[in-house]
């Protein structure tokens, strides 16, 4: 029994060594206005490259928070278990439960709450796991093919076919970038605003964002459509006692 315990104590050991805790921030703008709208403070729990559990604090303007993300994919790298609180506007939103067969979405808005669960299929991604699926797929997106996935929206208890293609090449910060983009497959793209997003190519990392927030417009109730720039240069007006950078 006790070398069990040590068997078992020197494991934890090494899988402990091998997890870090990355911190970066985000930096969001409306998309009409360009106006600063609020900082993102992630924290990513990252295991011999994978990431595996995480937290986002949302930050206003004068350091007020305005809101917190929590996410774990021990269920799937694709599919977060994962809560939003925003109480400035009396929302809550999230997925309760990942299973091979199924995914149990839930929002809660002015106190009432509604639950969905939807058929878990091929290639689906929920929230922050679009980026996973995006780094997996890698490849084959900078060889010019397009990706076929669905994307589970626990704000509409629902989930939707998308497409995700590269569309060009740019620079970030002075650097090589790519371009993708996430549009709907079917006639309601013609309705609804695609997502676009940047990479870094050589480390796959997500450098900026346009699309819709998860952060809420108080005066709509609605979420922002914003730009969303991952860089360590913050913006005038961005608050300045936040955490310090560890790196990602």
């Amino acid at each position: 029994m006790t070398r069990t315990l040590i068997g078992f104590f020197l494991a934890s050991l090494t899988l402990m060594a091998h997890a870090e805790t990355a911190r970066f921030y985000g930096y969001a703008f409306d998309l009409e206005t360009d106006k600063y709208l609020y900082t993102e403070v992630h924290e990513q729990v990252i295991d011999e490259g994978v990431w595996k559990s995480g937290t986002i604090h949302y930050v206003a303007p004068d350091g007020s928070p305005m809101g917190k993300k929590t996410m774990d994919f021990s269920k799937s790298g694709s599919i977060p278990i994962y809560r939003l609180d925003l109480p400035y506007v009396n929302y809550a939103e999230g997925i309760s439960k990942v299973t091979d067969a199924e995914v149990a979405l839930y929002k809660i808005n002015e106190g009432q709450r509604s639950e969905k669960t939807v058929k878990r299929s091929q290639n689906l991604a929920a929230d922050s796991g679009f980026h996973n699926l995006i780094r997996d797929n890698f490849a084959a997106l900078m060889d010019g093919e397009t990706i076929k996935m669905r994307l589970a929206v626990a704000g509409n208890l629902d989930s939707y076919r998308f497409r995700l293609r590269k569309t060009g090449e740019t620079t970030f910060d002075g650097k090589p970038a790519v371009q993708f983009k996430i549009e709907l497959d079917s006639l309601l793209r013609l309705l609804v605003d695609d997502l676009q997003l940047t990479y870094e190519p050589e480390a796959r990392r997500l450098v900026a964002y346009r699309g819709i927030s998860n952060v809420h417009n108080p005066a709509t109730g609605k979420p922002y459509n914003a730009r969303i720039v991952y860089t360590d240069q913050a913006p005038e007006g961005a608050p300045d006692d936040l955490p310090p950078l560890t790196g990602r």
